[in-house]
């Protein structure tokens, strides 16, 4: 594929989720929504991200040691987390423990 083609694709899907988008803004730009729908958007934000972190932390699924190393850096940080109750502690026992043994493995 040469570059104009490349850039062709990329401005027309670009000027499709732009149309996509803006398009249902501006058709309910001048309704409310019924009470049910934002009580149900509220919770769209932290779905989302509930669904990224555990994308990002179970996504592979491999089995080699790098992956043991990022599960057991997983289990320390759990545990000092319900201890600690405190988000540095947690961060730093988590790659503290991910560092460890990445270097040992």
């Amino acid at each position: 594929m040469s570059t104009s083609v490349a850039l062709a694709v990329l401005a027309a899907a670009s000027l499709g989720t732009y149309a996509a988008r803006s398009g249902l803004i501006l058709l309910l730009a001048d309704r409310t929504l019924p009470p049910f729908v934002e009580r149900a958007l509220a919770n769209v934000g932290p779905a989302v991200l509930a669904a990224l972190t555990v994308s990002l932390a179970f996504g592979d699924g491999g089995v080699g040691a790098a992956a043991l190393a990022e599960l057991a850096a997983r289990g320390i940080a759990a545990i000092v987390a319900a201890w600690r109750r405190d988000l540095i502690w947690t961060f730093v026992a988590g790659m503290g423990t991910l560092w460890l043994l990445t270097a040992v493995a």
